[in-house]
């Protein structure tokens, strides 16, 4: 066995880099900090390293981002600002609900139509063991919150312990907007209470879109938060 035969497989670390602020040189910035944290810890730079920043930070340098008030405006001029059906949003304090916030403030009524039993990354509002009990088929039924809340009660998540359910319905109501919260798995269901949506799914949108259109929705009111 030759002795220069790679031993270790990949490794991953996280490098910890000020606080980016918009205009800032973020090339020079991330070389430091590599570096530094290269001398610091004692690893070494190899030819074919990859290093890899993430969009939020060059957004920041960038001054690429909105408000929540940009949101809502755009909400309001692309949707009517009346009622706006959210569709299969993920589960998440710092990511979708700033968006949330936006989207309820541009508009007078949202119905938030959650996936179940979890968002597409995982993120979990019933367990598939309380389904079975219950006799659900999440893949036809639809729930209200009423009968969710009756069969389930309340479902906090496993590492945040917060309450998704009722943390976006409060968001909603905090921006001025009346929320109805739906769960169910077909797209079209939406078109029950709206024909203007907004897809909030991600890897799946573009299906999500289609099915939406070829159900009655507007074409001009079916929309990607991407």
């Amino acid at each position: 066995m030759s002795n220069t035969e790679r031993r270790v497989g990949t490794v991953s670390r996280g490098i910890r880099c000020p606080i980016i602020r918009q205009g800032d040189d973020l090339a020079a910035i991330v070389t430091e900090s590599v570096l530094l944290a290269a001398e610091s810890e004692g690893f070494a730079l190899h030819d074919r390293d990859v290093i890899s920043m993430t969009e939020s930070i060059v957004a920041r340098a960038q001054g690429n981002y909105c408000t929540v008030d940009n949101i809502a405006e755009d909400v309001r001029q692309k949707l009517g600002g009346e009622t706006v059906g959210v569709i299969f949003p993920i589960l998440s304090r710092n990511r979708f609900a700033i968006c949330l916030r936006g989207i309820a403030k541009g508009a007078k009524k949202i119905v938030l139509m959650l996936s179940y039993p979890s968002d597409e990354v995982g993120n979990e509002l019933v367990s598939l063991d309380k389904l079975d009990e219950a006799g659900i088929n999440p893949y036809s039924d639809v729930l209200t919150l009423e009968k969710y809340r009756e069969l389930f009660g309340e479902n906090k998540h496993e590492f945040t312990g917060v309450d998704y359910v009722d943390y976006y319905a409060n968001l909603v109501r905090e921006m001025g907007a009346e929320v109805e919260i739906v769960f169910a798995n077909q797209a079209k269901t939406i078109l029950n209470y709206t024909d203007c949506v907004l897809t909030c799914d991600i890897h799946t949108r573009a299906r999500t879109k289609r099915i939406l259109k070829a159900a009655g929705a507007r074409w001009f009111a079916v929309l990607t938060i991407l």
